[in-house]
């Protein structure tokens, strides 16, 4: 089996997620930082935190990266997603500056 290497800084975000790290996940975000999960966008710091309590973080979600596609500063993730919320194959885009996440898209894997 072919090991799955995830680029940083979404590497450290998935192990972020995985261990319901609520601060750390809100930190991994630029000031500017967006969800956009299934068409639903929460910007900013508290709307990204009043969605995660409910439907990532909160709901005590876990990603299992199936797959990673990278393109310039886009890194596509898809995952096993298993949560309290919602469970399936998912894809997660993230947009990255740095050491920082612009985005995070949401869509079925």
């Amino acid at each position: 089996m072919t090991e799955i290497r995830i680029p940083e800084p979404v590497a450290s975000f998935v192990e972020v997620v995985n261990r319901h790290d609520p601060d750390a996940f809100l930190d991994a975000f630029t000031e500017t930082g967006y969800v956009d999960d299934w068409g639903r966008t929460f910007a900013g710091r508290e709307a990204i935190r009043g969605w995660s309590d409910v439907e990532f973080i909160g709901a005590r979600g876990t990603m299992t990266p199936q797959r990673v596609d990278v393109d310039g500063d886009t890194v596509t993730v898809i995952a096993d997603w298993r949560s309290s919320h919602a469970n399936g194959l998912s894809s997660f885009a993230f947009v990255t500056d740095g050491d920082k996440i612009v985005s995070m898209t949401i869509r079925e894997g």
